[in-house]
């Protein structure tokens, strides 16, 4: 009795299923949900635009706090600049592990969770009575924090905005920008006034608010009867995932009804088999709810994330050593913040200007993305020319410009690589597979400083790995080209 009742059960839920099968399929319910573009998308806007500046801004104003720790400690540069790459390293890392998150509970809470991480962590680190204790608290619970504001902020910046997704990255970077041009010289004063302690011990209250900025993250909600038909439709992949022969099967079993299921017992056998293959079903749809495995065989997101490996090597050691550098050229403290400042400045004017021209869609995004590195690779290999305050500035300035014309387009790169329904999970693998380039990148950079004890040979190996990862755009845009010509074929032959 027990065969007949399994496989009663297993009949009437796949008879179940296939009724919904002519229910609207699940990507035409989710494309019922059009991206406002407006709306309370710009709280959206707003509160992605603080998280940039409290995370990564914040990371590059750190700068100044790398001085003032190098000497206390009287240590390394290597040894100092581990307190960054950890920070960022473990940013990419738990990248995925956000993203999960957040869709098993929601980018509200998470968030929050991260900016309560982010402010204890940093209090804790003004605490610390060596330089380990500040790579855990600084370094890996400080990026921990960040990974869990900026993950699913920036996923949900993608859900509320379509036709100006670029616009809208490009001002939430900016906050990036604007945080940097304002920590920076605050920093320096906090730190003359109270020492690098106290200035930590502000800088974790002023990180409280990132949980401030996950209070604004609102759901997009869907309208009652296209949230139905998401429901019917997701129920209905359970049997689409089965092989063909299978599914006949059961449609056939449940029109001859009950009363004879046990004519041929060699049915029994194929019932279990089939139950098992629709758990495993079952099992797969909701690890793809959570994180979406199979973008390891999409060959353009695999190349882009190789572009974002080298580019991590040199995206953030210029911001840490500018500082520095300019201090060994004899420039004294307040003028070296300003460089910084003034990079921030034109980071600003950079994302906002180009991430206006790629709305534009007057060139391809990844084309205009290619053009930028390669020549932000070559300005860093020019830096070391500089020596003086005015040429420092006018190299501050041209970095600035090209890091964010940079910055404000990379992120719309991933999302038209993988698409909007991919995006949150493309994001969290993006910055796992980069997480290992930004834990090396000021190392390698502090091991080269320590050797040839000359802070330019961090600037010139920043711009040979930025330039490495422009070869990877390219072969992006082979790619792209590759594609695009065998889908024109593919639509002549029909």
């Amino acid at each position: 009795m027990s065969w007949y009742c399994k496989k009663k059960s297993l009949l009437q839920a796949t008879s179940r299923t296939d009724k919904h099968m002519n229910m609207h399929s699940p990507a035409k319910a989710r494309a019922a949900v059009a991206p406002p573009d407006a709306g309370h998308g710009w709280f959206i806007l707003l509160s992605c635009f603080l998280v940039f500046g409290l995370t990564f801004g914040v990371i590059k104003a750190f700068g100044v706090f790398y001085v003032e720790i190098h000497q206390y400690f009287d240590t390394t540069a290597t040894g100092t600049s581990w307190i960054t790459s950890i920070a960022v390293a473990t940013i990419h890392v738990v990248a995925p592990v956000a993203s999960a998150l957040s869709a098993r509970y929601s980018h509200r809470s998470v968030v929050m969770m991260g900016g309560l991480i982010c402010s204890v962590a940093v209090v804790c680190g003004a605490f610390a009575r060596s330089l380990i204790e500040l790579y855990l608290t600084v370094g890996f619970l400080n990026g921990f924090g960040y990974a869990m504001t900026w993950t699913p902020t920036v996923t949900m910046l993608g859900l509320y905005f379509e036709k100006r997704r670029p616009m809208a990255n490009a001002l939430a970077s900016a906050g990036e920008c604007i945080l940097t041009f304002v920590l920076t010289p605050l920093f320096q004063l906090l730190i003359d006034s109270y020492s690098w302690r106290g200035a930590l011990l502000i800088l974790g209250g002023l990180q409280f608010n990132l949980c401030v900025c996950g209070m604004l993250l609102r759901p997009l909600k869907a309208p009652r009867d296209v949230t139905r038909e998401v429901n019917t439709a997701e129920e209905g992949l359970t049997l689409e995932l089965l092989p063909k022969d299978n599914s006949a099967q059961i449609k056939t079993s449940s029109s001859k009804g009950s009363d004879h299921v046990f004519e041929d017992a060699e049915e029994i056998p194929n019932s279990i088999e089939t139950d098992n293959r629709t758990r495993k079903s079952d099992l797969r749809i909701k690890i793809l709810k959570y994180v979406d495995y199979t973008l390891i065989s999409n060959a353009q997101f695999m190349v882009y994330s190789m572009f974002g490996f080298f580019a991590a090597l040199g995206f953030f050691a210029p911001a840490l050593f500018l500082v520095p550098y300019a201090r060994s050229k004899g420039i004294e403290e307040y003028q070296a913040a300003v460089l910084m400042s003034i990079s921030a400045a034109l980071d600003l004017f950079g994302r906002l200007f180009f991430g206006w021209v790629a709305n534009l869609r007057l060139v391809e995004t990844a084309r205009q993305l290619t053009a930028t590195v390669i020549l932000l690779g070559t300005v860093l290999l020019i830096c070391p020319v500089a020596s003086s305050f005015s040429e420092l500035a006018v190299f501050s300035a041209v970095y600035g410009l090209v890091y964010g014309a940079t910055v404000a387009v990379h992120i719309t790169v991933l999302a038209e690589i993988v698409g909007v329904n991919r995006f949150g999970s493309a994001l969290g693998f993006f910055m796992l597979i980069r997480s290992s380039g930004g834990l090396l990148g000021p190392p390698i950079a502090g091991f080269f400083i320590d050797k040839m004890h000359d802070y330019g040979t961090g600037f010139l190996m920043a711009g040979v790995s930025l330039n490495v990862s422009a070869m990877f755009l390219l072969l992006l845009l082979h790619l792209n080209r590759r594609g695009q010509g065998s889908t024109s074929k593919h639509t002549d032959m029909h």
